[in-house]
């Protein structure tokens, strides 16, 4: 048994997304949504988000619901919208999470496995223009309390990415090291203020999946 994993995926200004476009129009942040998908070619996904009743335009649909200080609103996707959810409706898989701003949209669910993740990642990259695998969290098996995280060297540079594959490979992170700073910087080329810069980014980033941290 996998134990599946929880996925976050960004869609930079996704061409067909109602509530990413209105998080754009009005200047706000929307992130309690709620969305039913579409598993069969011919149904719909019905999606409803909250969002401040103020910054709403003026010639925007009527709300479902009105709360004091934010408005209910619903949307209905036709069975081939070519969006985030209507694609994991495909697959059988809901959004758990569900956060747009600026016209950016950020998606969370649950894959059962690593075949149906690479399916759905596939799928998404065939349909929009740019993807962003932002987090990869594997449920904990074995008997451990710890979740396993998928570490996305993908935030590397070429150049951090060469650094540190230098300064592993010469032992740079051994104790006792196998070769100090300027030795690996004099193998690539730079100086060692620079080796420490390239470094230190590219550990930065690393640590920021393992300690599951944003940005």
């Amino acid at each position: 048994m996998t134990g599946g994993i929880r996925v976050t995926v960004a869609f930079p200004a996704p061409p067909v997304c109602p509530v990413a476009s209105l998080s754009e129009r009005a200047n706000t942040v929307i992130s309690d949504v709620s969305t039913s998908v579409a598993a069969a070619s011919d149904a719909t996904c019905v999606t409803e988000f909250l969002v401040d009743a103020e910054a709403v335009p003026e010639d925007y649909e009527d709300p479902v619901f009105e709360y004091a200080d934010r408005h209910l609103h619903r949307v209905v996707h036709d069975a081939d919208a070519d969006c985030p959810c209507v694609c994991l409706g495909e697959y059988d898989t809901p959004i758990d999470r569900f956060f747009a701003r600026s016209g950016d949209l950020e998606v969370v669910f649950h894959a059962r496995d690593f075949e149906q993740l690479q399916a759905i990642v596939a799928e998404f990259r065939e349909r929009f223009h740019e993807v962003d695998i932002q987090r990869m969290v594997r449920a904990p098996t074995g008997g451990t309390s710890r979740d396993t995280v998928f570490v996305n060297r993908g935030k590397l540079t070429a150049r951090q990415y060469e650094v540190l594959q230098t300064a592993y490979d010469m032992g740079y992170f051994e104790q006792p090291r196998g070769a100090n700073a300027g030795e690996v910087a004099d193998e690539l080329g730079i100086t060692a203020s620079t080796l420490t810069e390239h470094l230190t980014a590219a550990q930065r980033k690393l640590l920021g999946d393992v300690l599951e941290e944003d940005g």
